[in-house]
């Protein structure tokens, strides 16, 4: 496990040293996009009604596979709950359907995956372009690219930083809100770094809960970064209105 996490890293690194293809993320204005992953009902009862009060809405990063899955801390939404984000303005993402490394899963095997995920989210949530797509686990395959470049408009990772001039479309930076709390609430920095060298920051997170998991928040601390971003002028958007925002294109179905 722990060689494989290594190797995970070193392949990441790879990626990021190498990437496929460059988009420019404008620098002139503070751009901020909250996503979530899996997703569990927590960040739909608690985590989309904090933007919604704050006028905002994110991005929602759903595997098929997952659905109704009751796990310890957490249980992961439905097909319900798929299209009462759509409804409520909220952007539906891939996730994968499996939610498998993509470095232990063939081309072939992962194109039917894809497939079978996307006649998931279609049925609940309709559109003729493609969607935006988040890695499972945060792990990137070197080799998976141009699939993924040629299925998805962009593709998000972790690693832990900004998005600004020169970035890679299918590998983009985010930022986790995680566990401990005081992890949490140093979070606000990231947007301070934000509005005095504007680019894109994406935070990503999985529950919002008063006992969160390691890798979820407390509602609290949630709304106090939301509420953050918007007092300090950031313009909060989903990844796809962000892109749009920015006039980023990607491909077309």
């Amino acid at each position: 496990m722990l060689i494989d996490r290594y190797a995970a890293r070193l392949e990441n690194r790879l990626i990021r040293a190498l990437p496929r293809e460059i988009m420019q993320v404008p620098t002139r204005e503070p751009i901020v996009s909250f996503t979530f992953d899996d997703v569990p009902d927590s960040a739909l009862d608690i985590g989309a009604a904090i933007l919604e009060a704050n006028g905002a809405r994110g991005t929602f990063y759903i595997s098929g596979g997952l659905e109704g899955r009751v796990e310890p801390g957490r249980r992961l939404i439905d097909r319900s709950g798929c299209r009462e984000l759509a409804a409520r303005g909220h952007e539906i993402g891939c996730h994968s359907f499996a939610h498998h490394d993509l470095r232990h899963v063939g081309a072939q095997a992962l194109t039917e995956d894809l497939a079978r995920n996307a006649r998931y989210l279609d049925a609940v949530d309709p559109r003729p372009m493609p969607r935006n797509f988040a890695y499972p686990y945060n792990s990137g395959s070197l080799g998976k690219r141009a699939l993924l470049a040629r299925s998805f408009r962009s593709c998000r990772a972790g690693g832990e930083g900004v998005n600004r001039g020169p970035t890679d479309p299918t590998f983009l930076r985010a930022v986790e809100i995680r566990q401990p709390q005081e992890h949490v609430l140093g979070l606000a920095r990231w947007i301070d770094g934000l509005v005095a060298h504007p680019g894109w920051l994406i935070f990503f997170t999985h529950d919002v809960s008063p006992r969160p998991t390691p890798h979820g928040c407390s509602a609290p601390s949630f709304h106090l970064l939301v509420a953050y971003a918007v007092t300090r002028g950031c313009r909060v958007l989903s990844v796809d209105a962000a892109l749009d925002h920015m006039g980023l294109r990607g491909p077309v179905r």
